[in-house]
């Protein structure tokens, strides 16, 4: 004798099937099932889906030479990317010599301090002007005195900062294993470098402290 309120069992299969294929509402649930939601769920898009993607949008070259010109525009844009990134200083587009948190260090030092050698070329161009045989004896002499002296300063202010560089990263970085010589070196380099030609871009401004 059937019951008035029994359901059938086709139903309840139904039910099952339906109740197994609907989206979870809970997202405490997902993370219990292991479910790690996708840049795409998320609305995030790389930088390489993105470049991609706008390449899938552009209509095929209809020549070698159109195809020639977006190559080099290619390769010149993501050598820009990279030259602004390495700029800006991101790690994963910097040079071998620029990585790690003791040339950071060494890079502060060399950008907080105003230092003689920034002018260190300018300086080498009038005295190689200046020291021309066609140029009066007078101003040959001035020019030779002027080499004299910034030579002298130069090497005075690069002994500073060496000084500089060996007080600071054996007080805030002794676990280094980076060699004294190779960051004098490195911190020498930079500081005869005009601040706008540094890279990485200094992130710190003259006389700030850090």
């Amino acid at each position: 004798m059937p019951f008035p309120f029994r359901r059938k069992s086709s139903d309840l299969v139904t039910d099952a099937v339906a109740e197994a294929n609907a989206p979870s509402s809970d997202p405490a649930a997902d993370d219990r099932k292991g479910h790690t939601p996708s840049k795409r769920e998320l609305g995030q898009t790389t930088p390489k889906r993105a470049r991609n993607a706008r390449r899938a949008a552009e209509p095929p070259p209809s020549n070698r030479r159109e195809a020639y010109r977006r190559m080099r525009e290619r390769t010149r844009t993501e050598r820009e990317e990279r030259k602004q990134a390495m700029a800006s200083g991101d790690a994963r587009f910097m040079l071998k010599r620029d990585r790690g948190p003791t040339r950071a260090l060494v890079r502060d030092i060399v950008d907080y301090r105003l230092t003689v050698g920034t002018w260190f070329f300018a300086g080498a161009l009038i005295v190689l002007v200046g020291s021309n045989a066609m140029m009066p004896l007078e101003i040959r002499f001035a020019s030779n005195i002027l080499w004299i002296l910034l030579a002298t300063a130069t090497i005075i202010d690069s002994i500073l900062l060496c000084r500089k560089i060996k007080t600071l990263v054996r007080e805030r970085l002794p676990e280094t294993e980076e060699k004294m010589g190779s960051l004098y070196f490195y911190g020498v380099m930079r500081g005869i470098t005009f601040r706008r030609m540094r890279m990485p871009r200094p992130r710190i401004k003259l006389g700030e402290s850090f």
